[in-house]
């Protein structure tokens, strides 16, 4: 892995990361399985909703779930930039606010959904970011989220 751009990395160097370096949540509750796009304003994940998922009701992926994806893909985003770019540990962050939540669908077990995150501002270990998840294309949830690194 020689002459890798960390703070510009490419899918294949993203496609070889194990997610659960990247993260304090560890199974069953890690809601994030690939990270696929990283740059110093976004990131992006994929996650394959399995049937056992922990917010898995009757084959419909939860409102809660995709809040908590959210969550960990911004989680995500932090765990690259401690472990890949500053060359520290993991750090633990805490949802502050979700706000102009809009939910105009949900995923089904077996789907793969597509995280994204644009930060908005990053102040004293506060990020304000705008997350979108998406199915095929197709919009599922737009909100707005305030995490607090601990």
């Amino acid at each position: 892995m020689e002459n890798i751009d960390v703070n510009n990395p490419s899918a294949e160097f993203l496609a070889t990361i194990d997610i659960h370096t990247l993260l304090p949540q560890q199974p069953p509750f890690v809601m994030v399985d690939r990270l696929t796009h990283y740059d110093d304003h976004s990131v992006a994940t994929e996650a394959d909703i399995a049937d056992d998922n922990i917010f898995v009701d009757n084959g419909v992926f939860s409102t809660t779930g995709m809040i908590e994806n959210i969550a960990q893909t911004c989680a995500a985003r932090i765990g690259y930039v401690n472990k890949y770019i500053l060359k520290k540990g993991v750090q633990i962050g805490v949802i502050g606010a979700v706000r102009k939540l809009k939910v105009m669908g949900h995923p089904h077990a077996g789907d793969t959904i597509v995280t994204t995150v644009d930060i908005i501002e990053e102040l004293l270990g506060m990020t304000l970011a705008m997350a979108t998840i998406t199915r095929n294309g197709e919009a599922l949830v737009k909100t707005q989220i305030k995490l607090a690194v601990k």
